[in-house]
């Protein structure tokens, strides 16, 4: 157990829907009597699993059920799932904000938790009488706060607001101190929500990096919650996936993200796509405008091997005289992150009402095995010297690398890490 940061065992949770408590006294009292007794709690039996999408026929909801885990000390457990699947339930047992209906839990540590924003700060107090309250209630000495102030301070990067009360501070700047206290106070664990989503990116950049530092130099445990997949892959060991309040599937973090993709994302897989509005992530002039995306040559379906160059047909329609026009188009692994971002060099010219054809070749991609899709945009510029976009759509054109031979099923290799953004050096447009 020396080595166990966090156990918990068939750890559940019960709610009564529409209900602030728990109920009515003589409910509660047969709770207690069946406890002491050593029998189950009579109401929880017909509660429901925590379906967010269905419509129940109990008033009964069970928000976690039978969770089962450990964490040990220095490992960023990242714990994901749909909103509703009961994470931050989890996150607030174990912080003992909430008490579970069922189950134990036993932590080796102190805990720091960052549910929401601002937690645990006092709104009429300023932001340094935050920092030494926030302070006291982990269980440090004075001596010991002041001699990280400096550094919380300097991370937060709210040193001029430092004596204003916080209770004027942007939800940003609420943030950015909460996280600084947290991570700089030097807690054995620390629970972190989804708040970083508040903040701006360069931010949340520092705080993942003082995550892994604080993980992988100080041997801290982290358990972390997020909807942002290639977050959970870059910082976390290990992964929980929670799906109606259960365990659906827990492994290293790349395995546990891999699986929430593939099973929970609807993804088309026709080779034929119309383009409709919500294809479309921004509001552009679509002086030209795509019209539809098609496969060509597939091994089967949307699917390819390693050695085959993958074929596209691009439908374009133009709405006005254009020239010197291109297309770009970058290759996304499901979790969202960047494979690759190409330009084409070649200009192109369309006439108002003409609908005009493109090819596109990419050659030797060398991509691993797994699934993808595109995101393009049509418009002027380059690399270099940027662009002026006429039409833009994302999440198109879901496609699978497969195996090196599909008949041998042998795996393929990883691409080189400096594969990156490129030019069209191995991209035809025709």
């Amino acid at each position: 157990m020396s080595d166990i940061a966090i156990k918990v065992e068939n750890v559940s949770k019960l709610y009564r829907l529409g209900e602030v408590g728990t109920g009515t006294i003589s409910q509660d009292l047969n709770r207690w009597f069946a406890r002491v007794r050593g029998k189950e709690d009579p109401f929880a039996r017909i509660g429901e699993a925590n379906d967010r999408t269905s419509k129940g026929n109990s008033e009964f909801v069970w928000s976690l059920k039978d969770i089962n885990f450990e964490v040990k000390k220095g490992e960023v457990l990242g714990i994901i799932g749909r909103n509703g699947a009961g994470k931050s339930t989890l996150l607030k047992i174990l912080s003992k904000v909430t008490t579970p209906t069922t189950g134990n839990i036993n932590v080796n540590g102190r805990i720091a938790s960052l549910l929401e924003v601002g937690t645990g700060f006092h709104p009429e107090l300023t932001g340094r009488e935050n920092i030494f309250l926030n302070g006291a209630i982990l269980g440090m000495t004075k001596t010991e706060i002041r001699s990280k102030f400096d550094e919380i301070v300097d991370f937060s990067g709210v040193e001029r607001y430092i004596d204003t009360p916080v209770k004027r501070y942007s939800s940003g700047m609420y943030v950015r101190l909460a996280f600084a206290v947290s991570a700089f106070l030097e807690p054995e664990i620390l629970i972190v929500d989804e708040v970083l989503a508040v903040g701006d990116a360069e931010f949340q950049k520092k705080c993942l990096g003082r995550m892994q530092d604080v993980s992988r130099n100080d041997g801290r445990t982290i358990l972390f919650v997020s909807h942002s997949m290639p977050a959970v892959k870059n910082i976390c060991t290990t992964g929980l996936l929670l799906k109606n309040g259960q365990i659906s599937f827990a492994g290293t973090a790349d395995e546990t993200v891999d699986f929430y993709i593939a099973n929970s994302l609807d993804v088309n897989t026709d080779t034929l796509t119309v383009i409709t509005d919500a294809h479309r992530t921004y509001d552009l002039p679509r002086y030209i405008e795509f019209v539809s995306f098609e496969i060509v040559n597939p091994v089967e379906s949307n699917m390819y091997a390693i050695q085959e160059d993958i074929e596209l047909r691009v439908k374009l329609k133009g709405n006005s005289d254009r020239e010197n026009f291109r297309i770009s188009f970058s290759v996304n692994k499901m979790d969202e992150s960047l494979a690759g971002v190409f330009f084409s060099k070649e200009n192109l010219s369309i006439q108002k009402g003409e609908i005009k054809e493109v090819n596109i070749k990419v050659k030797n991609h060398q991509l691993a095995k797994g699934q993808y899709y595109f995101d393009f945009s049509v418009g002027t510029g380059d690399e270099t010297i940027g662009t002026t976009e006429y039409d833009n759509v994302a999440k198109v054109m879901f496609f699978e690398i497969a195996y090196k031979d599909l008949a041998k099923q042998q795996m393929i290799a990883l691409w080189p890490s400096a594969w990156g953004s490129t030019s069209f050096q191995n991209v035809e447009v025709y």
